[in-house]
């Protein structure tokens, strides 16, 4: 056998299969560290996790009455012993020894044991309801030990997830591969070898050849260099963990509930679905190579649920995340060989769309929209990804013989009536393609006639079943009837793991005239006029539009809002743009008392209410958690400003999670400001808002005003050839 050659089945023998040999020895050892150095980053978070947890469990089985242990084993339990002798809650059996109830006159061994027993049955069922707060104003050295163990998790990103598949994968096929194997890794001993015993090495050598040259295609070996790497990263501090908390709150939540295996009410976060069909749902598996985020667990049922159900509304309430589900179906689907997509929405939330195609996926994001739209679009049809057009674009748009392997609707709203241009353009699509999306924030257990015209696109043997009785019988009522075609959660019911704040920048891409107001503001070095630009033309502004959207929104889940920008103009031109029902706008020239007056009339105004504020007038000494959306016209010279302002939101009192869109505009001076003060140590900043100075002079901790004007302005004069 020479040595260096290969057999008959292209099987490598000699030299070259010790050094394959070698190659997948080291990857099996890659592999196997990447799922050590993760068990042992989960085995910190547990080891923090748990005394909180265990402590959280306690104090709700202090408030329930010893009397319940009868209720967990049907009455059969005597329990008057244990009630005589000072027991009271289940909390203090539960904290007992065998021993001390033995002690009990009139309590045997058994009545110990069962006693006990009940007590640990609703110990674990309250366990699995607990959720866990973490006060980022009040740490102590349980939250911080915590928060730190997390941290390694988090800023692993969502590699993380990927690399131990792989690794688990890798090393359950590599193991037995590389035992297999052993013969062949020295010559005399494969010559010597029985010839079935030889013929397996050379099979298995084989094998390992494909498996290595597998890890390889999909680049594992530098994933688990990487993730190991980075689940061994420490944060520079303490405070370094938490200023990331601030800033990815959701993900540690997400984490944790995943650990800890807690989270919302099942059935409220599979939107109180049949139980077979949400059996069904369940059981697909979602592929999630090709997502670069982790999703919460009403998220992956969401994404399955349209995988499942094939042409359906996802319906979930402002704020949960449509986009992102939306965007693992797809993943999933380019996973298993979709090539094609096609996303409709409204203009204002196509640069949005492009951004969080490219960030949660590895999918190619190609908006087909403006004068190179047509060019764009030809692109797509040759070489795939997600075309992303608007409801007014699409009807210019022909298939040929594309069939795209999704289609998703935003603001599926939009094509309600069925007699609409866009409409009859969707129906279009819609009609060739097998699975179909439409995603909604309107809860359309109000609107049933507008239900029933959506569905007709997607379901239409669905349709006729659909009454108005089934909306005024109540939310769950509707949503079983319909619910082959419709998924809706709402806030309250799946973010109890969550902290209550979830921030989204809404970017925007000028209109022709906010772009020609902006343009004039360059060339005149007006700084001020160039960030008030985008409401210039309020007719055509791009930023008023998405803003009039979110306030829609916000109605129709009946949510109060409040609006802030730095300007008194914007505030007038949103006040226009809105109409009547609007409190304020508070600004600085209004007195203290007429400001408070304002603030309680919209608190106490019933349902849906818009406020308006200048940031700096709402930004100090007044609370507004009656709010739980906040609207950010533009972005601000100084973080802490911003900072403060959603404070008066985001709030002791607040009981629904707060939603902060901050408005931006792409190509202005709205994403020169972010590039600019991104570079600013952030951990200066924490260190500085953690402190009572910055909480009431923001001016001590941030960046010169004139200087950061200064240098917009001139980059702006440069891009566009102006001033």
């Amino acid at each position: 056998m020479a040595e260096g050659g290969s057999t008959d089945s292209g099987a490598p023998t000699g030299r070259a299969a010790r050094e394959l040999l070698t190659r997948a020895d080291g990857l099996l050892a890659a592999a196997r560290a990447v799922l050590a150095d993760h068990e042992r980053a989960v085995v910190a978070v547990r080891t923090a996790l748990d005394p909180l947890l265990d402590a959280l469990v306690r104090q709700d089985l202090a408030a329930i009455p010893v009397s319940r242990l009868k209720d967990v084993t049907e009455g059969r339990l005597r329990i008057g012993a244990v009630e005589q002798a000072g027991f009271t809650t289940v909390g203090q059996v539960y904290a007992a020894s065998r021993y001390e109830l033995r002690q009990i006159p009139g309590v045997g061994a058994q009545t110990a044991d069962q006693t006990l027993a009940a007590a640990a049955r609703i110990a674990h069922a309250v366990r699995d309801t607990v959720a866990l707060r973490i006060d980022v104003d009040a740490p102590d050295d349980a939250t911080t030990a915590l928060v730190t163990a997390v941290y390694r998790l988090v800023a692993a990103g969502p590699d993380v997830r990927r690399a131990v598949d792989g690794a688990r994968r890798l090393s359950d096929r590599l193991g037995p591969l590389l035992a297999a194997a052993a013969p062949a890794r020295g010559r005399l001993r494969l010559v010597f070898a029985r010839r079935r015993v030889r013929a397996g090495a050379l099979q298995a050598v084989a094998s390992v050849r494909d498996a290595v040259a597998d890890a390889r295609e999909r680049e594992l070996p530098l994933l688990f260099g990487q993730v190991s790497v980075d689940l061994l990263r420490d944060p520079e501090s303490p405070v370094a963990a938490w200023v990331d908390f601030e800033l990815r709150s959701a993900e540690y939540y997400s984490l944790l509930a995943e650990l800890s295996g807690t989270g919302p009410d099942r059935d409220a976060a599979e939107g109180f679905l049949p139980s077979g069909m949400a059996d069904r749902v369940r059981g697909l598996r979602l592929d999630d190579a090709r997502l670069r985020v982790s999703l919460r667990g009403y998220q992956s049922f969401g994404a399955r649920f349209a995988l499942a159900q094939k042409r359906v509304i996802l319906g979930d309430e402002m704020g949960l995340g449509k986009t992102v589900q939306a965007i693992a179906a797809l993943a999933h689907l380019a996973a298993r060989g979709e090539t094609h997509f096609l996303v409709v929405c409204p203009a204002s939330v196509l640069i949005n769309w492009a951004r969080e195609v490219r960030a949660r996926s590895t999918l190619r994001a190609l908006p087909v929209h403006g004068p190179e739209r047509a060019a764009a679009f030809a692109e797509w049809r040759v070489s795939g990804g997600v075309a992303l057009t608007t409801f007014d674009g699409l009807h210019t748009l022909e298939p040929g013989g594309v069939r795209p392997g999704m289609l998703v609707v935003d603001e599926a709203h939009y094509v309600k009536n069925p007699e609409t241009r866009r409409s009859r353009a969707v129906a279009g699509w819609s009609r060739r393609t097998e699975h179909v999306l439409f995603l909604t924030g309107t809860p359309m257990e109000n609107r049933v006639e507008e239900f029933r015209s959506l569905v007709r696109q997607l379901r239409p043997e669905l349709a006729p079943a659909v009454t108005p009785t089934h909306g005024a019988a109540g939310s769950q009522a509707f949503r079983r009837a319909v619910a082959p075609a419709y998924l809706r959660r709402n806030q309250q019911d799946v973010l109890t793991e969550l902290p209550a704040l979830v921030q989204v920048d809404e970017w925007e891409e000028f209109s022709e005239a906010d772009r020609a107001a902006y343009r004039a503001a360059v060339e005149a070095g007006h700084f001020m006029g160039m960030r008030r630009a985008a409401y210039a033309r309020p007719e055509s502004s791009a930023k008023l539009q998405r803003l009039r959207e979110l306030v829609a929104e916000a109605a129709e889940n009946g949510a109060k809002v409040v609006v802030f920008s730095y300007f008194r103009e914007v505030l007038d031109t949103v006040r226009e743009a809105l109409g009547d029902g609007v409190f304020g706008p508070l600004t600085g020239s209004v007195e203290a008392g007429r400001r408070q007056r304002l603030i309680d009339g919209f608190a106490d105004a019933r349902g849906h209410a818009v406020l308006l504020s200048q940031i700096q007038a709402g930004g100090v000494g007044l609370n507004m958690q009656a709010a739980s959306v906040v609207i950010l016209c533009e972005p601000q010279l100084k973080p802490t400003t911003e900072h403060q302002a959603v404070a008066r939101v985001h709030r002791m009192g607040q009981i629904r999670t707060v939603q902060v869109h901050r408005l931006l505009a792409t190509e202005s001076v709205d994403q020169r400001m972010l590039d600019i003060l991104a570079r600013k140590e952030r951990l200066f900043d924490a260190y500085a808002r953690r402190s009572d100075v910055a909480e009431t002079t923001p001016d001590a901790v941030d960046v010169s005003d004139a200087s950061l004007a200064r240098r917009i302005v001139e980059e702006e004069q440069r891009r566009l050839g102006a001033g």
